[in-house]
């Protein structure tokens, strides 16, 4: 963790959208870590909301890495077709879980250094899973959102996934990088998104150099909504 002006200004960050988010939850659907390395493999360049919709079919079918690694090609890329690469994404789950049962047994490896040698696997897919099939800290997960918003936010520079992860481990303590990741990433998809961010009700309006407008209201009511906006979320969608 550095202690430097930068420093701060990211303690801060992260405990006004601790106070936003004090409950981050993955939005991506697992009951197993199997399941969330499937899964998140299928999220590249797609939406969780996609994704969920797609894998209880999937692993219903294929209810075991034995079972989908030895499933037709065919068979899984209809179950995955709409979430787009689908012969890519079809062909790296199922080799993904044919080398699980192979080479570790039916078990989801709980190192980065064997989980980056599954196939479809690279180091932002083997963070999502140590950080949240088993709570594993070994860097911090960087997607389009969380790079976003730590740019946008002066924390880094970086255009790279890897560099930004550099960056953001060094300003962030070890014990806060499963939860700190998951919150910008949160705050990019639902407060400064990439085309509209809504800069009035964004709690970390004060702390931003890219700020569009003036904050609206206390950091308090502007937290609430950010809260608000995210639960809402996981709400079943009215008939």
């Amino acid at each position: 963790m550095v202690s430097s002006p930068l420093g701060q200004r990211a303690a801060e960050v992260h405990a006004r959208l601790a106070r936003a988010i004090p409950a981050p939850r993955l939005e991506l659907d697992f009951r197993n870590p199997w399941e969330l390395l499937v899964a998140t493999i299928l999220a590249a360049q797609s939406t969780d909301r996609t994704i969920n919709l797609v894998t209880p079919a999937l692993f219903q079918s294929y209810p075991t890495p034995a079972a989908l690694g030895a499933a037709p090609q065919d068979e899984v890329e209809r179950l995955v077709h709409e979430t787009g690469f689908f012969r890519n994404k079809a062909r790296a789950i199922r080799e993904a879980s044919r080398r699980i049962t192979e080479a570790f047994g039916g078990e989801v490896p709980r190192t980065l250094e064997a989980l980056i040698t599954l196939p479809g696997v690279a180091r932002k897919t083997a963070n999502v899973v140590l950080a949240h099939a088993y709570r594993i800290a070994e860097g911090i997960a960087v997607d389009r959102h969380t790079a976003r918003v730590s740019r946008r936010l002066g924390i880094t520079e970086e255009e790279d996934p890897a560099a930004v992860e550099v960056d953001l481990c060094r300003l962030f303590p070890t014990t806060e990088w499963i939860d700190v990741g998951l919150r910008l990433q949160l705050h990019g998809r639902y407060v400064c998104t990439a085309r509209a961010p809504d800069c009035r009700h964004c709690p970390l309006n004060e702390l931003c150099p890219s700020k569009r407008f003036a904050p609206e209201g206390t950091i308090d009511a502007r937290a609430a909504l950010e809260a608000a906006r995210i639960a809402a979320q996981g709400e079943p969608e009215t008939p």
